[in-house]
């Protein structure tokens, strides 16, 4: 049973799978936090874009 204990301590199977883990899940929270603040400027200059978009005035061509 020691020994087996001495083996498992030494393996280093799966380390590299759980730094890539962690270290998808840091980019994830990046991401997630880096939404949280700025999706509210986002939304407002999204409708500010809408509104100018609607108040253009159009040519219609469809006369000529």
């Amino acid at each position: 049973m020691i020994k087996f204990f001495k083996n498992f301590s030494k393996d280093e199977d799966g380390a590299v799978t759980v730094d890539w883990v962690v270290l998808t899940a840091a980019v994830v929270g990046l991401g997630v936090a880096a939404v949280a603040t700025v999706g509210g400027s986002i939304d407002t200059l999204a409708t500010d874009i809408g509104s100018a978009v609607d108040a253009v005035d159009t040519v219609d061509r469809s006369g000529e």
